[in-house]
């Protein structure tokens, strides 16, 4: 059963940044589809991010220049393990509104049948990292 483990979470003020990690194991990582969503308090999941099996990335408008998506083993972006790769989220310019729990989210797919920022188009899901912007 394919299984996402994020990390990286924490609290930083206005300004700061934070990458965040997501552990994905029993999965072929380069054949997926992968993607990074968050949910504040009160307010529906959103898609921050997205990343095919052929590397193409996508971004929520909110988060473009700011936010980068990468698929690495952590030390070379290139090499990738079969059974347990790594998903990054690099996070700068951070602001308050981007406080929330952020979660992994994974499809066999590969690809999407719409934006890549819908949780419709992933089926394996980590639990989640808290992000908090303070002022």
């Amino acid at each position: 059963q394919p299984r996402l483990v994020e990390a990286g979470g924490g609290s930083v003020q206005t300004g700061g940044s934070l990458t965040l990690s997501c552990a994905a194991s029993q999965l072929t990582h380069n054949m997926w589809s992968m993607g990074w969503f968050r949910q504040a308090p009160g307010k529906g999941r959103e898609g921050v991010a997205g990343i095919d099996k052929y590397g193409t990335t996508i971004y929520a408008d909110s988060v473009k220049g700011r936010f980068t998506i990468s698929k690495g083993n952590g030390s070379d972006t290139l090499l990738m393990q079969m059974t347990s790769d790594t998903l990054f989220l690099q996070m700068a310019s951070l602001r308050p509104e981007d406080t929330g729990m952020y979660y992994c989210a994974g499809d066999p797919s590969g690809t999407w049948f719409e934006s890549g920022l819908l949780a419709e188009e992933y089926n394996y899901w980590g639990q989640g990292t808290q992000v908090t912007v303070s002022s």
